[in-house]
């Protein structure tokens, strides 16, 4: 059968999203999460479907694939297909070719799970692999700890201080208090939990917003931010462990996060909230 490279409608969207839920399991490595398209949903749920790509054939999902910027491309294929010849091919055309509506000419990334041929296949085609990044886990299966600080969840009056604090912590300007708002509307917040830290004087140090993919699956961390007037003073592991509780109360098996290794203070805050460590996993990137 052949296979259909497709932009999908809003109502697409969500089987696309349906199709991801399904493959999620504590096995799989690091890869394209529901929680990552319901992140992006904070742009809009038209702009949302606009970003993302799907494989098929026969009617059914190979392959999803979300446009986290014009040049980079994160995707994961159903778990049966990692090794199918015939779709790895289709995929390294589809990015390799500007008109099939992926990915731009010039300089490209793709982020695809540890496992695919399609990385031999790239790999014969020249494309080469950028900076490490860590995947963290950790199972849900007994109970947490107390974080050890207050721990609230973020609602619409406190959607400038989800903001303000995501601001700080990733040092950008993009974080509005719409971001908050445009999330918690899209289709799938009801698989999330926002969460803040606050400290003794009844401000939030730290936020993090936690992503379900159904009972019995990995829950994701996206995203978790100190404000930079916070740092240092255990915020940031508190915050992830209270999300980590969040997403076992939600029924998830275990939680992941993936933060570049170079992000040291990231890593140790991820560690010392009893995430283990997994093999670094690099995107694949096309420089010319």
């Amino acid at each position: 059968m052949t296979i259909v490279l497709g932009t999908p409608t809003v109502d697409g969207a969500r089987k696309a999203m349906a199709a991801l839920r399904e493959w999620q399991h504590d096995e799989a490595p690091m890869q394209l999460h529901p929680g990552d398209i319901g992140w992006n949903y904070r742009f809009g749920t038209a702009e949302t479907a606009a970003v993302i790509r799907t494989w098929s054939r026969d009617g059914q999902f190979l392959a999803v694939g979300m446009l986290d910027s014009p040049t980079l491309v994160r995707m994961t294929v159903a778990p049966d297909a990692f090794q199918d010849e015939y779709l790895a091919r289709r995929l390294v055309e589809d990015f390799s070719l500007p008109e099939r509506g992926v990915l731009p000419e010039g300089a490209v990334s793709i982020e695809a799970p540890l496992g695919l041929l399609l990385h031999d296949l790239l790999s014969e085609e020249g494309w080469g692999v950028d900076e490490p990044w860590m995947p963290l886990f950790r199972d849900l299966t007994e109970p947490m700890e107390d974080p050890g600080v207050r721990i609230e969840s973020i609602g619409p009056e406190h959607a400038q201080d989800f903001a303000d604090v995501l601001r700080s912590a990733f040092n950008t300007s993009r974080p509005t208090r719409e971001y908050w708002h445009a999330m918690s509307a899209g289709p799938f917040y009801a698989d999330a939990r926002c969460l803040g830290a606050y400290d003794d004087q009844g401000s939030v140090a730290a936020v993090v917003t936690v992503w379900s993919a159904g009972p019995g699956r990995p829950g994701l961390v996206e995203p978790m931010g100190v404000h930079e007037d916070h740092r240092g003073r255990g915020y940031g592991r508190a915050v992830t462990v209270a999300g980590a509780a969040a997403l076992r109360e939600m029924g998830s098996s275990s939680v992941r996060v993936c933060t570049p290794s170079s992000n040291v203070g990231g890593v140790a805050t991820y560690k010392a909230a009893g995430f283990e460590v997994r093999p670094e996993v690099q995107d694949r990137i096309r420089t010319a």
